[in-house]
């Protein structure tokens, strides 16, 4: 077939199964956009506010679905908009394909017009980017784009197309679905090594993150953890992997994560780390973390093993297949004993006091969970609601809670809401939680959800400040507040209204709870405002480079 290489971008989508597109139009790129306005039946186009949304909004898109995420957006600063988006992606690992137009291939190189050179600027945050120089290599560009995304540690990758490439023309042969590499068989002695570490051990921890539902290995984690008696910790990137309520799961680990979490890590003698990375979140004095265990790591990344917290074994492998591996050659055995150890630390964790007359986070959290149902995916912003959210929220599935971790993006989570609705469909529940610092940088995508009727419920803990920041000025900066104070007056029911939508303002949780039930009910998106105190804070707190004899507690 003889295509132009606007319908070849098309075809090799669909041929790659791809269904919905996020971005935003320009010039370098109405070639594409026109073909996609010929193939609406093929592939969904969903314009977001901005191209930084658009990023977001596929990266939800991924993590709810486990597909791969796609953006597209025009050159110059159109691609500069999709850098933070990619970026959040790369942290966290996450297959998300973005494809940008550029300038011509005859003035590349030239200052032209809305030219930026997007290959080179985002280099550092992708697993491989690329521009496009022959049209007759557009089709087996975009298919390796998707195999890299997909394969081994998951991340992006970024494709520029050059505006003369979309008109030209060349020979089309379509092709299957591109495959991730196949990864290499676990190591047998490595895996025997390590079960038989965990058999001996009698104080041991696993200490999980977001590689193992990466890897859709939930189920093998939790027929491990309860054939041998292992109780857990996790990291953000894993909440929802194990049910809050799984016995051997001892919640979030790290420096907030609870006290008996942090205390078991600190008295294991065996640490068997699978898809987590050890990050200054999680080891916060890296020569004290679990100072008396035998490390061990499993990770599909060797240049993870090791880099942060020293591992005396490792494996390199996926976490499916390694838990695989060590399924049959762990014995079942009971810990009595060191469980118990454990739930006598778990008697001193942290635990809010309710007050009657305060609407307070954690209240509002279980009031959520409480009506929402356990089904429900979470997407937050980053700061203190994304903290409280983490946990207080009664997580129960894995890619229920999609929140950036490893860059901590302010202005996350409106577009990932989009993404993930879009990608799981209107009776899917989603609802965005943030926080009023947070939401005025993303509030713009409610645009986005209105036009499309998606029933997104935003609920903003609005306590009138930057909290995150401002907690750490108050304990470790005299309460010098310097900048986190704007002094705002933006109403956000007025705004709400404003772009078409119901909004509430909540100061009781009376008021939270009804509020909560009618949006529940709306068959679009609704804002929910929390006016909370601004001297609420995220306990426990251990402080950087502390450990958990540092941690603070009220």
């Amino acid at each position: 077939m003889l295509l132009t290489g606007a319908q070849i971008f098309v075809e090799t989508l669909v041929e790659q199964g791809v269904d919905t597109l996020f971005g935003y139009p320009g010039g370098t790129v109405l070639n594409l956009y026109d073909e996609l306005y010929g193939n609406q039946d093929r592939i969904h186009s969903v314009l977001t506010a901005d191209e930084c949304g658009a990023a977001h909004a596929a990266d939800g898109y991924a993590r709810a679905t486990g597909r791969p995420g796609v953006v597209l957006a025009t050159s110059g600063p159109g691609a500069t908009n999709l850098v933070t988006g990619i970026a959040t992606a790369y942290m966290d690992s996450v297959p998300l394909v973005a494809f940008t137009g550029n300038v011509s291939t005859t003035v590349l190189g030239r200052d032209g017009f809305q030219e930026a050179y997007i290959e080179g600027i985002t280099m550092s945050v992708t697993k491989h980017s690329v521009t496009v120089r022959r049209v007759e290599d557009l089709a087996d560009s975009i298919r390796a784009a998707f195999r890299i995304a997909q394969s081994g540690r998951k991340g992006p990758v970024l494709v520029d197309i050059p505006k003369d490439l979309t008109a030209a023309r060349c020979e089309f042969a379509p092709a299957p679905p591109a495959e991730p590499d196949r990864e290499p068989p676990c190591d047998p002695s490595a895996a025997a090594e390590i079960a038989a570490l965990l058999d001996q051990a009698e104080r041991p921890v696993v200490y999980f993150g977001g590689g193992v539902p990466a890897a859709g290995a939930e189920e093998l984690l939790k027929a491990l953890l309860h054939k041998a008696d292992l109780p857990a910790v996790h990291t953000l990137m894993a909440a929802g992997t194990l049910r809050y309520d799984d016995p051997m799961n001892l919640g979030l680990l790290g420096m907030h994560g609870r006290y008996s979490a942090n205390r078991a890590v600190d008295e294991a003698d065996l640490l068997l780390a699978v898809g987590a990375r050890f990050s200054d979140r999680v080891a916060l004095q890296p020569e004290r973390f679990a100072r008396q265990a035998r490390v061990v790591q499993i990770d599909i990344d060797a240049s993870e093993i090791g880099k942060n917290v020293p591992a005396e074994v490792s494996l390199v492998a996926d976490a499916a297949r390694a838990l695989e591996a060590l399924a049959p050659l762990v014995r079942e055995r009971r810990r009595d004993g060191w469980l118990a150890q454990i739930r006598r630390w778990q008697s001193r964790d942290y635990h809010p006091a309710g007050r009657p007359e305060a609407l307070l986070p954690h209240q509002i959290l279980s009031e959520i969970c409480r009506q929402s149902g356990p089904d429900t995916v979470y997407v937050t912003d980053v700061g203190q609601h994304q903290m409280w959210a983490a946990q207080y929220l009664h997580h129960t599935r894995s890619r229920g809670f999609l929140t950036s971790g490893g860059l901590g993006t302010m202005g996350y989570g409106y577009g990932a809401a989009i993404g993930a609705q879009m990608g799981l469909g209107p009776r899917q529940r989603v609802v965005m939680l943030t926080g009023d610092g947070s939401f005025h940088m993303n509030l713009n995508e409610a645009c986005t959800a209105v036009s499309n009727r998606l029933p997104i419920i935003t609920v903003i803990f609005n306590n009138q400040v930057l909290g995150m920041v401002r907690q750490w000025q108050s304990l470790f900066y005299q309460q010098r507040f310097s900048a986190t104070d704007p002094c705002r007056k933006t109403d956000f029911v007025k705004v709400a209204e404003g772009f078409g939508l119901p909004g509430y303002r909540c100061e009781t949780m009376e008021q939270f709870s009804a509020a909560f039930s009618q949006a529940l009910a709306a068959e679009g998106p609704v804002w929910i405002e929390c006016m909370i105190g601004k001297d609420e804070v995220v306990l426990p707190m251990i402080p950087s480079g502390g450990s958990v004899d540092d941690i603070i507690m009220k």
